[in-house]
């Protein structure tokens, strides 16, 4: 697996994952499970591959 994210990228996909993931805590009832979508940014901010960019050829790491 080759990384495509730049370290830009991956840093914003943790926190915005762990920013979704708080919902769990915060909020109540069955609303509270839509934080379970923060689980794919902050995978892919940590493992620095992201399908969906592969998918479209899109790469936002410099090449060097």
């Amino acid at each position: 697996m080759k990384v495509n994210e730049a370290t830009w990228d991956r840093v914003l996909r943790v926190i915005v994952g762990l920013f979704l993931l708080s919902f769990l805590i915060w909020m109540e009832g069955n609303s509270k499970y839509w934080g379970l979508i923060g689980l794919l940014p902050l995978i892919t901010g940590l493992v620095g591959y992201c399908p969906a960019y592969s998918l479209f050829k899109i790469s936002t790491r410099k090449e060097s």
